[in-house]
């Protein structure tokens, strides 16, 4: 039977909430942990920094990736260098471009070349995927995310491009390939699938693939039917 624990692929938990970054560190199935500034406002932190190192006084055997957020490059290599320091299982997020469509791929020729754990992110396009794969230093980790459920609510498929870049990546060996920005359970099976390394996923689907991925279709279908029925029942319907 499909479950989280039996899938090959590593899963990475995507979030904010510290009680749930902490239940889901603890349960095997669960490989690492990512977040981002976005993640973090909608949770109410209003420091980052003390709650990147309150988690970590937690989160120690697992990786962990935390975002820079300023803007300029000067600034971001400030801060990357900073958050890098803070523990030997941090990988530090950097954004493909700033706001200004300017990309970071420079800066992260710098970080690499200083051995720093990169985790690439908001990547959408194969040329993204070429110019980070050509900068990357092959004997330090790095992870590169892109951000496949974005894709598809544009109406694309992702997996021929998530394919290709597993092929792009080939040359870089402690380069992973990641899965964001997942939208459904079925995603984290097509991950593996297209051979990524890593699936980040929110805690609401984790919680949801841990009850149903892998369920018996034909149970599903006589639960659905018994909801049906006793919602109709207790609303008191009557023709």
């Amino acid at each position: 039977m499909l479950t989280l624990n039996t899938l090959k692929i590593q899963i990475y938990a995507d979030g904010a909430d510290k009680a749930g970054i902490l239940d889901l560190y603890a349960k095997p199935y669960i490989k690492g942990l990512t977040t981002n500034p976005t993640l973090m406002k909608k949770a109410g932190i209003s420091d980052y920094e003390a709650f990147a190192k309150d988690i970590l006084q937690t989160v120690t055997a697992k990786p962990i990736s935390l975002e820079v957020f300023a803007d300029e490059f000067p600034e971001m290599k400030r801060q990357a260098l900073k958050i890098a320091g803070w523990g030997r299982n941090v990988y530090v997020k950097i954004p493909i471009t700033n706001t200004r469509a300017e990309s970071a791929v420079p800066l992260i020729r710098e970080l690499a070349d200083e051995g720093v754990k990169l985790n690439i992110t908001a990547i959408l396009t194969l040329d993204q995927v070429r110019g980070v794969a050509a900068v990357l230093n092959p004997a330090v980790p790095s992870v590169v995310s892109i951000f496949a459920g974005r894709i598809a609510d544009t109406g694309v498929d992702p997996m021929p491009l998530m394919r290709e870049s597993r092929k792009i990546l080939a040359d870089q060996p402690k380069a992973e390939l990641l899965w964001a920005s997942v939208r459904e359970v079925l995603n984290i099976v097509q991950a593996e699938e297209c051979g990524c390394d890593i699936v980040t996923v929110t805690h609401d689907i984790l919680a949801k693939a841990a009850k149903m991925l892998g369920q018996d279709l034909a149970s599903l279908s006589l639960d659905t039917v018994k909801m049906f029925a006793s919602d109709a029942a207790s609303a008191g319907y009557q023709l």
